[in-house]
């Protein structure tokens, strides 16, 4: 081929050779059959080929006799029955001879002139009885430069034709209509109306058709074979016209180059179609992990403001405490009441009564509200987030519905494989929570926190400490109260007292607010920040594999994008030569 092309010509097979070279390469790293990369480097590979002319059609519509017609030569078995069960490569040679190359392709060489420019292919019925032969014939139409489908007049455009057709249109193919056995029909206008049919019909199918031609290989033969009265009724001479023409050096290297240009185009459009269905679908995982954090982020605000309440309301009893030890104070802390703050004990009982009451088991009660709720709000989160991977596997398998399965090593295997990972680790997290043994251990926690202020000691609980606290207010109150009247000087020292003992009551109080409200903050902030990365570490694989599959998607579309442009520059480009050189 290269020795018959100018340079521009060259220049175009360069360019056509280097863009699908890049498509190759491109499509390496995505998950294209290896069907479809088989027919693109074998379309490449077949630039530097003779011209492949593919003969295809029903095994009854007579393409062994066409094709023997063709080369006026009987070379082909031929009958009313699947005569041709394997694939044959017409090539020239010196000498007729049959040679099997692969299994089920047999080569068959002859000196016709024709077969020094051109390869033609002779492939078994698309309605053969033997399935792999027409799997065959598949396999050598994206292989083809041109297509000549011939059809029967006494059966045109069969289901089966109809399908094979579609698998060309597909590929991008040039094709040949040519309607065989004209010669049984009755007349004209019973021909005019087939070849109408068969022509609306293919049009309707595949778009365009390069042309149609009505024709009659048992007439061509015999004409070839001493009866040139028969040629003009065989329709084989603008048939042969056509092809010679369409066929000549411009003709024969703007379809040598289309074939592949079509294939191309066909695999970029196709792997388009794939990598932009990935990234709309990469695009709700996205969605999905964003929704996952932004409701982690509502879910710490609520967190931190429903604790705030929470500490609120213990801030509040131990306010209400405070009040009530004022009062007392302003009670028994009266010169008139020496007699009862005489009765120590009397007064303590009082004192333990009417001010410490029941603070410290409501502050117990209302720690263990909140750590409860605490433990409640962690599930509740786990819960949620193995909802969101659930509906997410959910969607994606209503994607995946009929096709067998996602494929290893492709984007939804891998997909599926970490939202399962995912579902397992949360529905084992949120099935193992122990509610009790997790509200323990923040109980044991907050408890220790009280602990380690000094507060309290070991085997002590946070009401206890409270109540402690308090008492140890009034013992100091009481000792001074007992020095004061020992020294009788109550009227002048009694109110000062009873200052210092609101003070002394504020400042532990106050310390025990501080501590106890510091220790449960901390606790609360260790427990989401616990909470938060374990969602995370969980989520993480998965939001990994989304960025990593939507970096390597983008740079293959983008890629397949400034391909297609190539391609179809290259397609403009070579018409636009080809019609140039044609005038």
């Amino acid at each position: 081929m290269h020795a018959i092309l100018n340079s521009e010509q060259e220049e175009l097979l360069k360019r056509t050779r280097d863009v699908l070279g890049h498509l190759r390469d491109v499509l390496a790293e995505t998950a294209v059959s290896p069907e479809n990369r088989s027919a693109l480097i074998e379309s490449i590979r077949q630039l530097d080929e003779l011209f492949m002319l593919v003969i295809a059609g029903e095994f009854n519509a007579g393409k062994s006799a066409f094709v023997n017609a063709l080369l006026g030569q009987k070379l082909l078995t031929e009958g009313v029955t699947p005569t041709t069960s394997q694939i044959h490569l017409l090539k020239y040679g010196e000498k007729t001879a049959q040679t099997p190359v692969e299994t089920g392709v047999w080569v068959q060489t002859a000196p016709v002139d024709i077969l020094q420019e051109i390869v033609i292919v002779d492939t078994p019925g698309t309605n053969a009885i033997l399935r792999e032969h027409e799997a065959l014939t598949a396999e050598f139409i994206p292989r083809s430069d041109l297509v000549l489908f011939i059809t029967s007049a006494d059966r045109p455009f069969t289901e089966s034709e109809r399908a094979f057709l579609s698998q060309i249109r597909d590929w991008g193919k040039k094709v040949v209509l040519i309607v065989n056995k004209i010669d049984i029909l009755a007349d004209a206008a019973e021909r005019d109306q087939v070849i109408t049919f068969v022509t609306d019909s293919a049009r309707k199918l595949v778009g365009e058709v390069q042309a149609v031609f009505p024709t009659s290989a048992k007439l061509a033969q015999e004409a070839k074979a001493g009866q040139p009265e028969k040629w003009a009724g065989s329709g084989f001479g603008p048939l042969e016209t056509y092809i010679h023409e369409t066929l000549d050096d411009n003709g024969r290297f703007r379809l040598k180059l289309s074939n592949p240009l079509g294939v191309g185009q066909k695999l970029v459009k196709k792997q388009l179609t794939l990598v932009e269905a990935d990234l709309n679908s990469l695009k709700e995982d996205r969605d999905l992990l964003a929704d996952i954090n932004s409701q982690m982020v509502y879910y710490n605000e609520d967190m931190q403001r429903n604790f705030k309440a929470r500490l609120g309301e213990i801030n509040n009893i131990l306010l209400d405490l405070e009040m009530r030890g004022n009062a007392f104070f302003d009670d028994i802390m009266r010169f008139s009441r020496i007699p009862d703050l005489m009765r120590t004990s009397r007064v303590e009982a009082a004192y333990e009564t009417e001010v410490v009451a029941d603070a410290p088991q409501q502050i117990d009660d209302r720690i263990n509200e909140l750590i409860d709720w605490l433990v409640a709000q962690d599930l509740r989160q786990w819960t949620a987030v193995a909802d969101h991977m659930s509906k997410r596997k959910e969607t994606h398998q209503d994607r995946i519905v009929g096709e067998g399965g996602p494929r290893e090593g492709t984007l939804a295997y891998d997909r599926q494989r970490l939202i399962d990972s995912i579902g397992k680790s949360t529905r084992l997290a949120v099935e193992t929570y122990d509610n009790e043994q997790e509200a323990a251990d923040l109980a044991e926690a907050a408890r220790t926190a009280v602990v380690n202020t000094g507060l309290a000691g070991v085997g002590v609980g946070i009401g206890v400490a409270i109540a402690a606290a308090a008492h140890v207010v009034w013992i100091d109150v009481t000792g001074i109260s007992a020095a004061v009247l020992a020294a009788a000087l109550g009227l002048l020292v009694l109110p000062a007292r009873k200052r210092k003992g609101k003070q002394q009551l504020q400042e532990k109080l106050e310390e025990l607010r501080h501590n106890l409200v510091n220790s449960l903050t901390e606790q609360f902030d260790r427990e989401m920040r616990r909470s938060t990365q374990r969602i995370e570490d969980t989520v993480a694989p998965f939001a990994r594999f989304v960025r990593a599959e939507t970096d390597k998607l983008t740079v293959q579309h983008d890629a397949l994008v400034e391909i297609e442009a190539h391609i179809t520059g290259l397609q403009g480009q070579l018409n636009v030569k080809t019609s140039s050189q044609n005038q």
